[in-house]
């Protein structure tokens, strides 16, 4: 999933934005995405990469509107996505094992290589700089 990072948080981003996926949980050591739905939300949906990075994906999911009580917007989901790619790539040791994302609660989840798991608001992830992640010394390289 690594080589094609970008790819993939582009698909899950228009997956959440029109597609009606209010969850999503990426697991970029197994290279899978697990995905709840608005209409269905007691099943999740588990997608190898294979099947993420073809766009065709989200033809599997019907059309729906961004839901109106989301407490993430779509430029912020873009911001998370766009920042996960930093915390997966920027240490070999200390690396992004997955990640998830919910709309409605506005939480971002976090699990490292090192067995620690963070959960925090979208705004609050948004505002955490390197050194808060990888320590002084990472900030300064």
């Amino acid at each position: 999933m690594d080589v094609c990072l970008n790819q993939v948080h582009d698909i899950v981003h228009e997956l959440m934005v029109e597609r009606g996926i209010f969850h999503a949980k990426l697991h970029y050591s197994s290279s899978r995405a697990t995905l709840w739905l608005n209409s269905d939300p007691r099943r999740y949906r588990v997608h190898v990469l294979e099947e993420i990075i073809d766009p065709s994906v989200c033809l599997a999911y019907p059309g729906e509107r961004y839901p109106d009580d989301a407490l993430i917007d779509a430029p912020q989901l873009r911001q998370v996505l766009d920042s996960l790619v930093n915390l997966r790539l920027a240490d070999p040791t200390v690396y992004l094992r997955a990640a998830s994302v919910n709309l409605i609660n506005g939480l971002v989840c976090l699990n490292f290589s090192c067995d620690g798991t963070h959960y925090m608001p979208a705004q609050e992830f948004l505002a955490k700089d390197p050194g808060f992640w990888f320590g002084a010394d990472f900030a300064e390289r």
